[in-house]
């Protein structure tokens, strides 16, 4: 087990530090990849999980003038570390987020939402009416995505892998504002013909699976269409006909999030209008926290084992 629950001594508050009691922290796969090594970051070990969540700032260092005592804080960047109840930050890792945000949208809007954001006003100008497909469609971003393009008008076609309770599984991202729910298999079935019949072909693909999954989706992209890849679930290369590329003129791209914040490091003014339009679709009701499972710390272990499980349709949530 790579897992400890240990008590660390708390750092001593400096001049540009904050002091946070953290809220509550969700366990997403990119936070497990960190810790088995596989991802682009490596924290130095002895190191604490968690990359995403959000806390209550407990007291300020005497320099620090955008928080105080009693405001609501999100993670700013990648590996800061958020399984643990309090912790002492530089002011510059972190982001004020309202108070009226719901604690669980809060704890999980740093990585999801932001990414499905980028990726439906990045890569192809999308207008109401125009459509969208994507895969691990019930996947933290797969539900943000839903409900971010619902709100701008834009159809979603969602493909998840056929399961068990599959009806029920449509049913809740038809709830969401999904407007097509279809499995791997049927994306090669002719009914697709009869799906193109009252929205458009897709003009953006967003793929987190890899594998044979892409190549599916990729038929049925528009001329010119951009396929997004932000996940490789499948840990299967991406595979492109070339008929796609030299016939069609796909573009393939990549995104992550953690990039574009780094690359964004000097730009506030764009990362703050993103959090403000997530905000206010949060307000409106027009975009919920994924379904999640609360945990206490204590039971971290059941945690984790449920966030590795197939199939897993709720996000472990931990109490802090």
């Amino acid at each position: 087990s790579l897992f400890r629950l240990k008590d660390l001594e708390l750092a001593k508050l400096g001049d540009s530090d904050v002091h946070v009691k953290m809220l509550a922290a969700p366990i997403n796969p990119a936070d497990i990849n960190m810790i088995q090594g596989t991802y682009p970051i490596l924290s130095p070990l002895p190191a604490v999980g968690g990359n995403e969540g959000v806390g209550e700032v407990l007291e300020v260092g005497r320099c620090v003038a955008a928080l105080k005592p009693g405001d609501r804080v999100i993670p700013a960047s990648t590996g800061l570390g958020t399984w643990r109840t309090q912790g002492v930050f530089p002011e510059e890792t972190l982001l004020k987020v309202p108070g009226d945000i719901p604690v669980l949208s809060a704890a999980t809007l740093s990585v999801n939402p932001c990414t499905a954001y980028r990726m439906l006003t990045d890569f192809q100008s999308l207008a109401p009416g125009d459509s969208v497909i994507q895969n691990a469609a019930n996947s933290g971003v797969g539900q943000a995505v839903i409900q971010i393009a619902k709100a701008f008008g834009i159809k979603t076609i969602n493909v998840v892998r056929d399961r068990p309770d599959l009806p029920k599984l449509v049913e809740r991202l038809v709830a969401l504002g999904a407007d097509h729910v279809v499995t791997e298999e049927m994306l090669r079935k002719p009914e697709m013909k009869d799906l193109f019949k009252s929205i458009p072909k897709p003009r953006l693909a967003l793929n987190c699976v890899g594998g044979k999954s892409t190549t599916e989706m990729l038929r049925h992209l528009q001329p010119k269409g951009t396929m997004v890849t932000y996940g490789g679930m499948a840990k299967q290369p991406v595979m492109v006909p070339v008929s796609a590329f030299i016939f069609r003129d796909v573009r393939l791209r990549g995104f992550w999030m953690t990039q574009w914040k780094k690359d964004h490091a000097q730009d506030q003014e764009s990362l703050a209008s993103m959090m403000d339009a997530l905000c206010q679709l949060i307000r409106r009701g027009q975009l919920t926290a994924p379904a999640c499972t609360e945990v206490p710390l204590q039971d971290y272990k059941a945690a984790l084992e449920a966030s590795m499980k197939p199939f897993t349709s709720s996000k472990q949530i931990l109490l802090l």
